[in-house]
């Protein structure tokens, strides 16, 4: 999930040329793969379907020097998947990213907190 803090939403990407190799869906997924097991029981604990779930872990093992998930066939015979060295390594890095952002907006923020609305105005007319 994007971290927000208060009226602050922050979205952090990074990109392998023009395709994002990381960014907070994709960390969900990587947090999904470690809870379910499987790359299709995390698509679907996400309410993805499977087809963009196997598309954005292509995606990310395709942008980095190493696979971040790995899979093993079998069904309901034991397959599934799991994260690599390098995927734990790059889900901690990004996650720590996020932190470090969400504390380095702080003081912005609480300029900009005491000038935001609740909720906005009623549109005009």
């Amino acid at each position: 999930m994007v971290p927000r803090h208060g009226p602050l939403k922050l979205k952090a990407q990074v990109f392998c040329g023009d395709e994002p190799a990381i960014g907070p869906g994709k960390a969900d997924l990587l947090e999904a793969i470690v809870a379910e097991g499987s790359i299709s029981g995390a698509g679907r604990a996400l309410g993805m379907s499977y087809r963009k779930t196997w598309l954005l872990v292509d995606s990310m093992n395709r942008c980095w020097v190493e696979r971040l998930v790995e899979t093993s066939a079998g069904g309901g015979k034991g397959g599934g998947a799991r994260l690599t060295d390098c995927g734990r390594a790059v889900l901690a890095g990004y996650r720590a990213m996020e932190a470090e952002i969400a504390a380095a907006a702080g003081p912005g923020l609480a300029m900009l907190a005491p000038l935001l609305r609740a909720e906005p105005d009623r549109p005009a007319g």
